[in-house]
């Protein structure tokens, strides 16, 4: 059994691993960062399902914190697909010879602090520790996956695919029954890819989900150049929207314009496509009466869609728009027109069981060759209890965590001294574009560790009280509105057996880095030192 010293141990190849990565060795530090994959990559080493692609526009969905790598790198498409992403993190890698400081193939199991030393022992499954001063968790908001809990699953004679564990090689679906089961965000990228090449696709819904088009195409010369000539001026406009994402955001009431100037903006929307169609007016997602009006366009494109009028409003979503993450799509509406491909409702009459032969719905059993999960992640919280997490006097970060999560600031919580979370829950993190949120808390993470170097300081942690406040100010925001009311994965309502709590900070992105830079200003207030 081997054992290794660092002054900082990171849990986490991807985005936030790389360039923290990065950040520490630049400050000096020794790091390691331990990986469970075989590259870089993080959700986008995983992710390999048909039709992946990100849903932030590919200029703004990528690092900021080079300016010869931000106009070196050439994106072939408006939203980028997984394999191009991919072969970005392997170029960031290279470019900053990363990989000789990461653990490839190395799952971590467990992690203790021990107050006398003040150091974290990380131990893997194959029985290697860890030893360092610092302990990061870099494992992603999204990066656990969630299986569904259907009698028979494991009884399936054929191959299972799970979305969030791709295999690594092509799947041909040639000539195969599929059936897919979940309608989020990637059975609705997967679906019409799958479909091209399937004899027949079977999509088991239990919630229909709002998509708006992405009207995907390759990249504008044009328009590249023209970010690319003001890429410092173009990042910091986005920053001071609500989501981090550079666009049109309206601040206005939907309900004070005229019914004829909404639907005006909403078709510039939907033609435009992407997450931006939120950003029509500011009230969509604290008003009832506006989100309906939003909520029923999208719906009458789902009609005018889907030939079928009874598969089309089986496809309209019953909950509001926003409530979930919202979906950006290609052709998913239009699959449906196609005689090969088969939806099944069974929001009110669950899936029965698998079986060796299919999925058993509605009385009848659908015989299929293949088998995709499509039930997407235990987020926010998955990847981070996954890790038996043991702070100050055995305190077990399962246990803490098994009512719901808190946290300071997403960052730290109390009974647990230099551990921090990149993207936490409480912080904004998957209501933002990831991308500049992972640097945002990355730069204060690194900066946060050399302070404390320059104060000899040995150990960090939130104090009790501030956590509480900061948590209950969490909780605060999203009861103005109406995130909350729609069972989502903000809330854990997507795994069976997990406490109801809304985990992200709904705030907005330029208000949460104010409290940061508030707290770093007042000598890390709600920290306590040692």
């Amino acid at each position: 059994m081997s054992k290794q010293e660092f002054d900082v141990a990171v849990v986490g190849a991807g985005f936030a691993g790389m360039y923290l990565l990065h950040r520490l060795r630049k400050l000096g530090f020794r790091a390691r960062v331990i990986e469970a994959g075989s590259d870089v990559g993080g959700t986008w080493y995983w992710n390999r399902y048909p039709g992946a692609r990100v849903d932030i526009e590919s200029m703004q969905y990528s690092y900021q914190f080079d300016e010869e790598l931000q106009q070196e790198w050439q994106w072939s498409e408006r939203y980028s697909p997984q394999p191009e992403i991919l072969q970005y993190a392997g170029h960031v890698a290279d470019r900053f010879d990363l990989r000789r400081d990461i653990q490839f193939d190395t799952r971590v199991a467990a992690a203790s602090y021990d107050e006398k030393s003040a150091l974290w022992t990380l131990k893997a499954e194959d029985g290697t520790k860890t030893v360092a001063r610092f302990f990061v968790m870099a494992t992603g908001c999204l990066s656990k996956p969630n299986w569904p809990q259907i009698d028979g699953l494991d009884s399936f004679k054929g191959p299972t695919y799970h979305t969030a564990q791709w295999p690594h090689e092509k799947i041909d679906f040639t000539g195969k029954r599929v059936a897919v089961i979940g309608t989020g965000s990637s059975a609705i990228q997967s679906i019409p890819v799958i479909a091209d090449e399937a004899a027949e696709v079977f999509v088991f819904q239990r919630t229909a989900n709002y998509a708006i088009p992405a009207n995907n195409a390759p990249l504008d010369q044009k328009y590249e150049h023209e970010v690319k000539s003001r890429y410092a001026e173009f990042r910091a406009e986005a920053k001071q929207t609500p989501p981090g994402i550079h666009g049109r955001f309206r601040q206005g009431k939907a309900l004070e314009a005229t019914a004829e100037e909404r639907q005006a903006e909403y078709e510039q929307r939907w033609e435009t496509g992407g997450l931006s169609f939120m950003g029509a007016y500011g009230d969509l997602i604290f008003d009832q009466e506006a989100n309906d009006t939003a909520a029923e366009f999208v719906r009458n494109k789902i009609r005018g869609l889907v030939e079928d009028p009874d598969i089309a409003e089986l496809l309209c979503p019953k909950n509001i728009i926003g409530g979930k993450r919202l979906c950006v799509d290609t052709n998913y509406f239009s699959t449906y027109n196609r005689d090969h491909v088969h939806l099944i409702d069974v929001e009110a009459q669950p899936i029965e069981a698998i079986t060796p032969t299919g999925v058993r719905a509605q009385g009848k059993n659908f015989e299929v060759d293949a088998l995709v999960i499509a039930t997407g992640f235990d987020a926010m919280t998955g990847a981070l209890t996954q890790v038996d997490i043991k702070g100050r006097n055995d305190a077990s970060l399962q246990k803490r965590w098994a009512d719901g999560p808190t946290s300071y600031l997403g960052l730290a919580m109390a009974d647990f001294p230099n551990l921090f979370t990149v993207t936490g829950p409480g912080s904004p993190s998957v209501f933002t574009n990831m991308l500049p949120t992972i640097e945002q808390h990355v730069d204060w993470i690194a900066d946060c560790i050399a302070y404390m170097k320059d104060r000899n300081y040995s150990a960090i942690e939130a104090t009790p009280e501030a956590e509480a406040a900061w948590w209950e100010h969490v909780q605060d925001c999203v009861v103005e509105g109406l995130k909350a009311t729609t069972n989502s994965w903000y809330l854990g309502a997507n795994v069976a057996g997990k406490a109801r709590v809304f985990m992200p900070y709904y705030g907005g992105f330029p208000n949460y880095c104010r409290k940061c830079e508030e707290v770093v200003a007042a000598g890390y207030e709600g920290f306590a030192f040692a």
